[in-house]
């Protein structure tokens, strides 16, 4: 199986998506919140490292986010399955770098799966994701700053990943079963 990059604005079902596809085809999956969260809660060196950062308000920087997807990648059992990668990469020099450090590997990219959602439907998903989970920090306004930064920095991502050729738009039409349907047949095809 070839790796997966996806890829799509914030409340587009990355995670929900990702989730699906390892369940029917047992790929590795590695979620750069997940990545993050769980070496601040090993206690970790490197867990401390990124705890000093996040709480001073800093993004990770490319190259300190890049050794750490690099040391999830290398731990990983069964490479052959093919691994999502779902956060990351987010801008042109995080994917050239994802690029070459699987290149370093003999690996390549593989299929970047674009999760096209219009933005009512987002806005209303993570709305609802902030009820349901009590996150009082997604409300309206720092979701629509979250857009925000997606099309000025992440979505211009998308020509890149045309350029390399393995741009694929799945377009939400009201169902996830419609959706993931139409992924499942590509990925089949694919194989």
């Amino acid at each position: 199986m070839k790796n997966i990059i996806i890829f799509g604005a914030p409340g587009s079902g990355k995670g929900t998506y990702s989730e699906e596809i390892v369940a029917r085809y047992g790929m590795n999956h590695i979620s750069t919140g997940d990545v993050l969260r769980s070496e601040i809660n090993s206690g970790s060196e490197t867990g401390k490292q990124i705890a000093a950062i996040i709480n001073k308000g800093q993004l990770i920087s490319d190259d300190f986010m890049l050794k750490i997807l690099s040391e999830v990648y290398d731990r990983l059992g069964d490479k052959d399955k093919g691994v999502i990668f779902d956060g990351f990469p987010r801008t042109i020099p995080q994917a050239q770098a994802l690029k070459q450090m699987l290149a370093d590997r003999g690996v390549e990219l593989g299929n970047m799966i674009e999760l096209i959602v219009d933005e009512k439907t987002l806005m209303d998903r993570l709305l609802g994701r902030a009820i349901k989970e009590g996150r009082a920090d997604d409300n309206e306004e720092t979701i629509k700053a979250r857009f925000n930064v997606y099309h000025k920095q992440t979505e211009p991502l998308a020509a890149w990943f045309e350029a390399e050729g393995i741009r694929h738009t799945f377009t939400w039409k009201g169902s996830k079963e419609q959706m993931l349907a139409e992924i499942f047949a590509f990925l089949d095809a694919d194989k």
